[in-house]
């Protein structure tokens, strides 16, 4: 176990020397996953350890939310100031989002074979 997340890590700490030295406008555990990500693609295999702590890790993703919790309770006071900008841009960046979401996953279903292609 320690020996996956010490890997988990790794790969997350070349991200953010990456990021660092490239000025890569991308935040550096990104990087990491995405190369962790092609490294196992390149393997072609999930090594077990690797996976039962990558689950346990996801079983507890909830308590990464705390901290986001406690800012919102401590800019409480500039929320209420700012809530009209903040409800339009979370509105806009949504449905922006769904919009995107979309256009790319019709892109892929009319790349896939044996998909119908309109006119």
């Amino acid at each position: 176990m320690i020996g996956a997340l010490t890997v988990l890590l790794a790969f997350q700490l070349v991200g953010e020397i990456l990021v660092q030295m490239s000025g890569l406008p991308a935040p550096g555990p990104v990087i990491g996953m995405v190369l962790l990500l092609l490294t196992l693609y390149w393997r072609g295999a999930l090594p077990d350890a690797l996976r039962t702590v990558a689950e346990t890790l996801l079983s507890h993703l909830s308590l990464l939310f705390i901290p986001a919790g406690v800012g919102i309770i401590q800019h409480g006071a500039r929320l209420a100031e700012e809530w009209l900008a903040i409800i339009v841009a979370l509105a806009l960046s949504t449905l922006i989002t769904v919009a995107v979401t979309a256009l790319a996953m019709q892109a892929v279903i009319r790349r896939q074979p044996g998909s119908q292609r309109d006119g």
